[in-house]
């Protein structure tokens, strides 16, 4: 029995050892597999993929960045030299004096400015003037020639032949209203003013087919009443300028009058006329050849480029003749040609 109990002594020592270990075991199997997640916790934290975004990212703003530096070159080649943009509002005595510095900076540019059609006496002027509507003053220019030689006084247009007048002036365009101005015009000045040309407005503009623009271009250019002259080209570049927002002919000749003194009136309105139809055009301005443009709000409606803003310059600007047949001795261009020649 001993012997047997002795046998059995040392294998239940083993079972009992075997029971010992087990949890031991079991507890290094639990803390082997808790201990692996924390191996693999720095693979999961570790950005791999999250790392190219993170390099991608300011790449993507150095661009961004780029991109206002391209655009602003490209936008000071179109523009230079600009002038303010966006234009700024003005107070009143701003605009007074940006007005005034552009009709300075335009008396330096056209020293010569004068009435561009062809005349010797206030009754000439008034005709001309009449006939310039709806047509260039060189048009006007090549048909006056022999319409003064054939009628030269009002007496004589008054007692003209309609159909002969209306041949006359035909090439002026609108010549049945035309004619009838000149012959409505004619009899009230013999009837009225003893067949001489009145240097009032109120008087003039009593006169069939005679406004207020017809007037004060007779009474500027024939008896030196200060005057301002609204038409096609005066009126287009003053609200270019934002000199006035008015449309209306006699809203404007107001607006504009009190930017100046009156003395300026009558060359202020010829040195705005003549840049109207040398640079600053209707549909295609020269604002890359403008000689203010750094006072124009209206810069880059045109054509900004200098060298293509050169080409669209006209009369002696443009290298070409003038509208005149009879300039003034110091009028820089050539004499414009006769009706009919090349």
């Amino acid at each position: 029995m001993d012997s047997a109990l002795g046998e059995q002594g040392p294998k239940a020592q083993d079972d009992d050892a075997q029971k010992t270990s087990a949890p031991k075991k079991a507890a290094a199997k639990k803390t082997a597999v808790k201990k692996t997640p924390v191996k693999k916790t720095p693979v999961k934290k570790t950005p791999v993929k999250k790392t190219a975004p993170k390099k991608a990212a300011p790449k993507e703003t150095a661009a961004k960045k780029a991109a206002p530096k391209k655009t602003a070159v490209r936008g000071a080649a179109k523009t230079a030299p600009a002038p303010l943009k966006p234009w700024k509002p003005e107070t009143r005595t701003a605009l007074v004096r940006r007005a005034r510095r552009i009709n300075r900076e335009l008396a330096e540019t056209y020293p010569y400015a004068h009435p561009e059609l062809d005349f010797e006496n206030p009754f000439q002027l008034l005709v001309a003037t009449v006939l310039s509507a709806q047509t260039t003053d060189l048009r006007v220019n090549q048909v006056t020639p022999a319409l003064f030689a054939k009628f030269p006084t009002p007496e004589d247009t008054a007692a003209a032949d309609p159909e002969e007048l209306e041949e006359l002036i035909k090439p002026t365009g609108f010549f049945r209203a035309k004619s009838r101005s000149l012959l409505g015009l004619s009899a009230a000045l013999r009837d009225r003013f003893d067949g001489t040309v009145p240097d009032r407005l109120e008087d003039l503009v009593s006169l069939p087919g005679v406004g207020r623009k017809t007037a004060n271009v007779v009474l500027g250019n024939a008896f030196g009443v200060p005057g301002i002259t609204v038409d096609t080209h005066f009126n287009r570049l003053v609200r270019r300028w934002r000199w006035t927002t008015e449309e209306d002919p006699d809203k404007v000749e107001k607006e504009v009058g009190e930017l100046f003194p009156k003395s300026e009136w009558t060359m202020l309105s010829h040195r705005v006329i003549f840049h109207g139809r040398r640079v600053c055009h209707s549909r295609r301005p020269a604002c890359g050849a403008c000689p203010i443009a750094h006072l124009c709000p209206s810069y880059g409606e045109g054509e900004t480029d200098p060298e293509k803003a050169k080409k669209l310059l006209k009369y002696e600007m443009g290298g070409r003749p003038g509208q005149r047949l009879k300039p003034p001795a110091d009028y820089p261009g050539t004499p414009a040609p006769p009706l009919g020649a090349q």
